[in-house]
């Protein structure tokens, strides 16, 4: 493969610098087994690499090349219904591709990326993506499916990842609020990413690490996407590799953008910066807070290694429902990896051993949950439905559903009893349905707002919902709760002093 290559610089690029000497390592289950084609070799001149000499100088990457008319087809022509979003290199459609596109080709959902040739990214970036993620593979990589490069369009085609990029879920407000332990299963994954990348024989700098570019699938495993700016890694005597500076404002270590010196160290200082953003739930960068919070390391950093300070950086998202024990080895780990100093920051694999084991640990606070068990007389289908609404019978209307109090709000402690327990309790006996799946609604996140209206903005959507649901069951056992501004506080108080009578 090696002579392949280099018999195909000269007439592709008009000379080049030779492949290294080094000898690949026994093939391991991270490790690809032929000598991996560097962008270095490629890159010493100006001439551009024809299609035809791609395709044979990535023999045995299993790359399929496709045509645009191919992923014309698989995008519906590109269409707004497919559009998936848009960054430096270009617009992104959802597609579908199978077998009939090209043989031996599984039918899946695929991410199509289109080079915009006015964009802040060209050929070169394109060509970056395809020769890094084209050979490297491992579970926490986004999967280079193959790309086209025809005429003037180059395309790339991706697997497609469910759950979209890490920086939805922390900063758009339809998203729910990421869970703690979540969070630590994004942090980790990505550790494990660019562990990969920092150990593999022919090392490779990503130089872009952000929340953007960690993309998540439907169980919220981390696949880092986007090497566009990625680079080959010092080799040999080297400490560091000198290059022009690029990546993004935040996540850019500090003796990068001095001296333009890129080390794997720099790497570990943008994962700091996004395990801040985990654990704050704030931006890198945020123009629109206060001067003194605009940036998140120099607002944050202080906080890190003294718990008595970090539950006030902490994300109110979370609800306090976390681990503080984790949130403290968490912030130990972002503080090191923030250093001014490269060299005091730790390697990737360390991180990882660190992290892994917060996954384990049980010190989180148990809050009390409502469970709204579903009336007993309400309609079991939907054919029942339309009969109660043609004879008039509406939940709103008519006769009120005589529910015990105890049968709807049930107490954390009681909770934790029927998961205990095979058989539910009888005070308890709705949640044990299969037909009701109840949701759980924290009471601490209930106790920080001041009516229904304002708990609807902060909290994540389905405790929302549930928190709707409860007020229309509360106003129909409690009369004297029907009305949505009163405010929540009061709710739960009032709640409690009827259960309290209830029980006596």
């Amino acid at each position: 493969m090696t002579k392949i290559w280099r018999s195909l610089l000269p007439g592709c690029y008009g000379g080049g610098r030779r492949a290294g000497s080094k000898q690949a390592k026994k093939p391991m289950e991270k490790q690809i087994s032929i000598p991996r084609l560097s962008f270095s070799d490629l890159s010493n001149s100006t001439g551009m690499l024809s299609p035809e000499d791609l395709s044979i100088s990535l023999a045995g990457t299993n790359l399929h090349v496709f045509t645009l008319a191919e992923l014309k087809a698989a995008t519906q022509s590109f269409s707004s219904g497919n559009f998936l979003g848009e960054g430096g290199f270009g617009p992104v459609y959802k597609g579908f591709v199978d077998d009939k596109v090209k043989p031996g080709l599984k039918a899946q959902a695929v991410a199509v990326k289109v080079l915009d040739l006015e964009g802040s990214q060209g050929h070169k970036e394109w060509l970056n993506e395809v020769i890094f993620l084209g050979q490297l593979r491992h579970s926490h990589l986004v999967k280079l499916i193959g790309y086209c490069c025809e005429d003037e369009h180059r395309l790339l085609v991706y697997e497609f990842m469910t759950r979209g990029s890490l920086e939805n879920h922390l900063f758009k407000r339809y998203f729910a609020s990421l869970p703690w332990s979540t969070r630590l299963k994004i942090a980790i994954g990505a550790a494990e990413g660019l562990a990969f990348l920092h150990d593999i024989e022919k090392p490779v700098i990503y130089r872009d690490f952000k929340a953007s570019n960690i993309l998540l699938d439907s169980d919220y495993e981390v696949k880092l996407s986007d090497f566009g700016l990625a680079k080959d890694g010092p080799e040999g005597d080297d400490t560091h590799v000198s290059t022009r500076v690029m990546g993004t404002q935040g996540y850019a270590a500090p003796e990068y953008i001095l001296t333009g010196h890129l080390t794997a160290k720099s790497d570990v200082y943008g994962f700091g910066v996004v395990l801040l953003e985990l654990l704050t739930g704030r931006r890198s960068v945020d123009k629109k807070r206060p001067s003194r919070e605009q940036n998140l390391v120099e607002w944050a950093r202080p906080c890190l290694n003294d718990p008595r300070k970090l539950n006030r950086i902490m994300d109110p998202g979370l609800g306090g429902q976390y681990s503080e024990q984790g949130a403290a080895k968490a912030a130990a780990v972002a503080y090191k990896c923030l250093s001014q100093h490269p060299k005091s920051r730790p390697q990737m694999s360390a991180i990882v051993e660190t992290l892994e084991p917060l996954l384990d640990l049980k010190d989180m606070p148990i809050a009390p949950f409502v469970y709204l068990a579903p009336a007993e007389d309400g309609c079991k289908d939907e054919s029942t439905k339309s009969e109660a609404k043609k004879n008039g019978h509406h939940h709103h209307h008519g006769h009120r559903h005589k529910v015990s109090p105890k049968a709807w709000l049930l107490r954390s402690d009681q909770f934790a009893d029927c998961r205990k327990n095979s058989k539910a309790r009888n005070d308890a006996s709705s949640i044990s349905s299969s037909r009701f799946r109840p949701t759980p609604v924290c009471w601490s996140l209930l106790s920080k707002t001041t009516s229904l209206g304002s708990a609807f903005r902060m909290l994540p959507l389905p405790a929302a919902t549930a928190i709707a649901v409860a007020a229309a069951a509360a106003a129909v056992v409690f009369p004297g709760l029907s009305s949505t501004d009163m405010s929540i506080n009061h709710c739960v108080t009032g709640n409690e002093q009827r259960l309290k009578q209830a029980r006596d």
